[in-house]
């Protein structure tokens, strides 16, 4: 067989290879159902795996769809995992939760965000206090979000982005835009007013599952950032923390981190991870996000923004609907053999990582 095989053309098609590979493999199901429907009028459900020892003090988390459309990607991850064996080689006393579409609403219409526009990795901060500040976004916002779509409004964007980038840097825009905002609930990188959903549902299966663990190995997978294919193992720790230090132990000197500097994401603020350590005090957790590139990061910001534009202003079931659609799926899925091969085999080798550091734990 090849990587081919364990992806799927759709987010129905992905769920339904799920459950199957789960039922073969022997796990037990959990079924999340989400308030929503597909645009086929489809149901939308979160679906939870569980493998090994019910009271396993050490667990592997495997996490796909954070970012709706990139599950994609993650789905066939997970799949493969579970199709090739993996849960027959879990090491003695380690679990594994497998966690796919955890937001199936942007799996299902091709978006990265949920059904509130929200984008989940940045959802998980404390709503009852304070919600981070973004400067930088603020002062491109209206640039990002324009009524039209044209030509000419885009070139318009494109001039004042520039504009930002020239004063303060290519990366400072990226880092702008991408660190997440409350402000602006039609733009982009929200992180919403409340919790959503799935941020209620990733916390209420992560407690269910995980709280009697000592030890987690949590791998969130993403796609949209980095060189074509290349699987980069993003800390999700600060420096300094035991959890940093675990992260580049297990994963080496591959291990990057925003914090320091040389990973190709921004600081993000109100990732999965943040609540996921805040939700399990018994646990030591070890976060990292495997992100893998696709197309350079203009293109993929540009793509971002029109299919923003389209669920804001535009018509979905026209020629231009669809072609945006095209332009978001490639921007965070390369459906290419060679992207695929080049995926799957950093997959597997960074859950074998993982499960080392949990089998030494």
């Amino acid at each position: 067989m090849t990587a081919s095989c364990y992806f799927s053309a759709s987010y129905q098609a992905a769920r339904d290879k799920f459950h199957a590979a789960v039922a073969k493999a022997g796990g037990a199901l959990s079924v999340e159902s989400n308030p929503g429907k597909g645009p086929g009028g489809e149901s939308l459900t979160t679906d939870a795996a569980w493998f090994g020892p019910p009271h396993a003090e050490c667990a592997l988390l495997l996490v796909s769809g954070t970012h709706g459309v990139e599950g994609f990607c993650g789905s066939g991850c997970e799949i493969a995992w579970i199709e090739l064996g993996g849960p027959k080689r879990l090491p003695a006393g380690v679990a594994a939760l497998v966690i796919h579409a955890i937001n199936p609403h942007g799996f299902a219409w091709i978006r990265r965000v949920t059904e509130d526009n929200v984008d989940l990795n940045r959802n998980f901060v404390d709503f009852a206090g304070p919600l981070p500040e973004n400067p930088g976004y603020d002062a491109v916002a209206a640039a990002l979000d324009p009524e039209r779509w044209d030509a000419a409004a885009q070139a318009q964007s494109g001039r004042l982005l520039q504009a930002y980038a020239d004063r303060h840097g290519d990366f400072a825009l990226q880092s702008a835009i991408t660190r997440g905002q409350h402000k602006h609930p039609g733009g982009l990188f929200f992180g919403g007013t409340e919790p959503t959903w799935s941020r209620r549902t990733f916390l209420a299966l992560g407690q269910r599952f995980l709280a009697h663990c000592r030890q987690v190995g949590f791998i969130d997978l993403h796609t949209g950032l980095g060189p074509y294919g290349y699987g980069e193992p993003i800390c999700m720790h600060q420096p300094g923390t035991p959890g940093f230090a675990r992260v580049r132990d297990w994963y080496g000197d591959q291990a990057t981190s925003p914090e320091e500097g040389n990973s190709t994401s921004a600081v993000v603020v109100g990732t999965l991870s943040e609540g996921l350590e805040r939700a399990l005090p018994q646990a030591a957790v070890t976060g990292m996000a495997l992100e893998y590139g696709t197309q350079p990061v203009p293109d993929v910001l540009l793509a971002l923004r029109a299919d923003n534009w389209l669920h804001r202003h535009g018509d979905l079931g026209s020629a231009e609907g669809r072609a945006i659609k095209r332009q978001i799926r490639d921007a965070f899925y390369q459906d290419k053999d060679d992207w695929k091969d080049m995926v799957l085999t950093r997959a597997l080798e960074m859950i074998d990582r993982a499960l080392n550091g949990l089998a030494r734990a």
